[in-house]
């Protein structure tokens, strides 16, 4: 069994430099978490008799940083920062129970379905960002259609596949009771700075990689250029209009999560990458053993809903969304609370 008592956080941490991008000091942290487990008597992760798996869901500088395109504020208007606040304390607190460290990477290039470039109206404009949401009849009625000068690089030029791929994606959404397309800034795009995971998560994720002998578990998403990726296990649509796959269930990452004896998930955005993650997951749990979903603890205080005050506000959506997860069997639980109190957590 895994040790109870929480361990300190270490000195170097500074809660109020988690809204800020900076370089973390690598040698530096592993010469201290080396020291650090040492004096904490901390154990090789591969000692782990109650395997615990950490999921932490697009903690990057595009979704937690004030400055960065899509920052999850929450109706507090800093819920990312004060979310990463807590996770970090939470990792280096539970440092020597947490087995591996699983972050995602939203990884996205310019011309994708849910980006501007990728639409034009009648006068040739596109979309604006953050405030355009697509629906079916919108494509129908050509309101909104595919840029012409896309298909040059994501269909090979066939702009006519391009259209139709456009209206079976749109249908799909609306068939299978998805939110309707959304139009989002240019974000996580992959080589630059917002890609990156927060500074403060990075260093803490890095820290407990070096005193527990864990490689982290990176898993990337959103690449494809002819779907949304919200869930990290699937995308949003895995057929074209031809009926041939153009993407699959992440069914790897799947086996490897349910082979833990617990899963503890965080992140932003609740109401989207979050929730459709937790969804996909248990899918596949119900799927197999009902049962499972007991070992999947959701860390409530670790993520916010998507706001844009005065535009969207999907907080109600989130609770919801937690809400079935719980009346699934799933944990609904706090990062301050200790894990020892957790439903069931060492059984």
């Amino acid at each position: 069994m895994i040790a109870k008592s929480l361990l300190p956080i270490p000195e170097y941490f500074d809660s109020k430099k988690v809204s800020e991008v900076w370089r973390v000091l690598y040698q530096e942290r592993a010469d201290q978490a080396k020291e650090w487990a040492i004096k904490h008597s901390i154990l090789p992760a591969a000692r782990d008799k109650h395997r615990i798996c950490l999921l932490i869901i697009d903690a990057q500088n595009t979704f937690c940083v004030p400055e960065f395109e899509l920052f999850v504020g929450g109706r507090s208007g800093s819920g990312a920062v004060d979310d990463n606040v807590r996770l970090c304390e939470f990792i280096y607190r539970n440092l020597d129970g947490i087995t591996t460290i699983a972050p995602t990477m939203d990884t996205h290039t310019a011309m994708q379905i849910f980006h501007p470039i990728f639409w034009i109206d009648e006068a040739g404009e596109h979309p604006q960002p953050a405030a355009t949401s697509i629906s079916l009849e919108d494509v129908e009625k050509g309101i909104w259609k595919v840029n012409p000068a896309v298909a040059y690089s994501i269909a090979g030029g066939n702009f006519a596949a391009l259209q139709k791929h456009a209206l079976h994606y749109v249908t799909k959404l609306s068939e299978n009771g998805k939110f309707p397309l959304t139009i989002w800034p240019y974000h996580s795009m992959l080589g630059g700075i917002g890609h990156a995971l927060v500074s403060a998560v990075e260093e803490a994720i890095f820290f407990h990689s070096m005193a527990r002998n864990s490689q982290a578990l990176f898993e990337i998403k959103g690449g494809n250029p002819l779907t949304e990726n919200y869930s990290v296990l699937q995308p949003e649509v895995l057929d074209g209009c031809d009926g041939k796959l153009i993407a699959e269930k992440n069914a790897s990452f799947i086996d490897k999560l349910l082979q833990f004896d617990a899963v503890i998930i965080a992140g932003q955005a609740k109401s989207h990458c979050v929730a459709w993650t937790i969804d996909d997951l248990l899918t596949e749990i119900l799927a197999r053993d009902v049962k499972l979903a007991k070992k999947v603890y959701l860390l409530e205080d670790c993520t916010s809903p998507v706001v844009v005050p005065g535009v969207v506000d999907f907080t109600e959506q989130a609770d919801v969304a937690f809400l079935r997860f719980a009346t699934a069997g799933m944990n609904v639980v706090k990062s301050t609370q200790s894990i020892d109190t957790w439903p069931g957590f060492y059984t």
